[in-house]
């Protein structure tokens, strides 16, 4: 049976910071930050009068920066995190949807490199019967964004306003967008000083980030997929274990069925890593084609949610109606459908390729996800400052999994510029590991 869905609200009203700004008093940030810093526990009060001052400007960057900061290092008791994720959810407005049969769904992963599930999954699970309300972010570290890899796509916008979300999803069953000025702003502003603040790896602040959204959403299920590994924020299947567990925990207990993966991110999901390549990847996969470990972990989200199973989602993904479906969100939102099949059927799209070779011959023993992000990430393909550009047709593709033959270049490198091309040639030569004896195939989840 479906959880409840959570009580309406309405968009942020007074509260106690706002009424401190009309008596002319300021906020003391700065105790807030101590007492976190000594490991104190502050109250719901504190943390939702602190967040409103963030959103509306009362707090500078470098005071939260501060904040953050001491944070990852004391971490955050379940009363803070819940306090905190309910104050950011409540920066804005919470989705209204009609009655409706069709249960309200949406998936979530923590973060990967080559991660590109959600853009298959998404139109799968509108086809399977379900309301997808997909609010995701852009790149955080090293991991792809779900928003920057469609906006490789001609055309496409994912600002939308929550009536414009609420009447998609009821029209076609799927939305993909991102946060707006209604929709969890006060995380929005906190998740892109987190990216340059080296505060990303937070259970706390992972936790509030990803359920403001998904609680933002007014979901039914949430079905949760948490990486570890060289290339996760999460290093450790322990650690893994113990955000799964706080997102479940906070998400039940709002009223969200929620389940959670543990999946592997030592070895990059498919074989392209860089956003406008794994969007071809996603139709490929949408196709009948692609990468086994992509298909195998769509399908597996999948069948996480309630009344679905692996067998049923196997059967709608290639039944070939979740590509139309991606094809009808694609004209939802804007894409330009003619420029989009004619890049799709480009080769190459950005201004230098160059293939990387193998030193010798043998099999493919570890290919490094977190070499390979961080090496998409200096193409272009990812942030080191809030204002960074991203450049859409950078990354690496054609990728040799662990346990395959050295029977052909180990990728292929897509960069601005041929000096690109030799930082990325120089540095992959750390990400892949060849051994003279076979070793067996990348499990991608467990």
């Amino acid at each position: 049976m479906l959880a409840g869905t959570l009580p309406a609200i309405v968009p942020r009203t007074l509260n106690h910071a706002d009424d401190a700004c009309q008596h002319g008093q300021r906020m003391d940030f700065l105790k807030l930050i101590e007492q976190k810093r000594d490991g104190g526990e502050l109250s719901p009060e504190a943390i939702a009068d602190a967040v409103t001052a963030f959103a509306d400007g009362s707090v500078p960057d470098y005071q939260m920066a501060a904040f953050l900061m001491a944070v990852q290092f004391q971490g955050m008791t379940l009363a803070e995190t819940r306090a905190l994720t309910l104050a950011m959810r409540d920066s804005g407005a919470v989705l209204e949807f009609p009655d409706d049969d069709r249960p309200i769904v949406d998936k979530h992963s923590t973060g990967g490199v080559g991660d590109k599930v959600s853009l298959p999954l998404a139109p799968l699970l509108a086809c399977l019967g379900y309301r997808v309300p997909m609010i995701s972010g852009r790149g955080l570290g090293i991991t792809g964004g779900t928003l920057d890899k469609l906006e490789s796509i001609p055309g496409f916008t994912t600002q939308l306003s929550a009536e414009q979300f609420v009447g998609q999803v009821q029209d076609i069953g799927v939305a993909l967008g991102g946060q707006t000025a209604e929709i969890a702003p006060a995380d929005k502003a906190l998740y892109a000083l987190r990216d340059v603040t080296g505060t990303v790896p937070s259970v706390p602040l992972i936790t509030a980030s990803i359920l403001s959204k998904k609680l933002a959403e007014n979901l039914d299920a949430l079905v949760m997929d948490v990486k570890f590994g060289a290339a996760a924020f999460m290093r450790t299947r322990d650690d893994a274990r113990a955000l799964a567990k706080s997102i479940v925990n906070l998400a039940t207990e709002c009223g969200v069925q929620t389940t959670a993966l543990l999946t592997d991110m030592d070895t990059p999901i498919g074989r392209a890593a860089g956003n406008w390549l794994e969007v071809k990847e996603s139709i490929a996969c949408l196709e009948g084609d692609g990468p086994a470990d992509l298909k195998e972990l769509v399908i597996a989200c999948a069948a996480q949610l309630p009344g679905c199973d692996t067998e049923r989602a196997a059967a709608e993904l290639a039944s070939g109606r979740p590509r139309e479906k991606f094809n009808e969100l694609l004209a939802a939102q804007g894409a330009d459908l003619a420029a989009f099949e004619t890049k799709l059927k480009q080769d190459t799209t950005a201004p230098v390729v160059r293939e990387f070779p193998a030193s010798g011959k043998g099999y493919l023993a570890t290919c490094d996800a977190r070499v390979i992000g961080e090496v998409v990430r200096d193409l272009g393909g990812g942030r080191q400052t809030k204002e960074a550009k991203i450049q859409p047709d950078v990354g690496l593709d054609q990728m040799l999994k662990p346990g395959e033959a050295i029977d052909r270049p180990l990728c292929r490198i897509h960069a601005r510029t041929e000096a690109d091309a030799d930082m990325a040639a120089e540095r992959l030569a750390g990400a892949f590991d060849i051994t003279d004896e076979k070793t067996g195939p990348f499990e991608p989840y467990l």
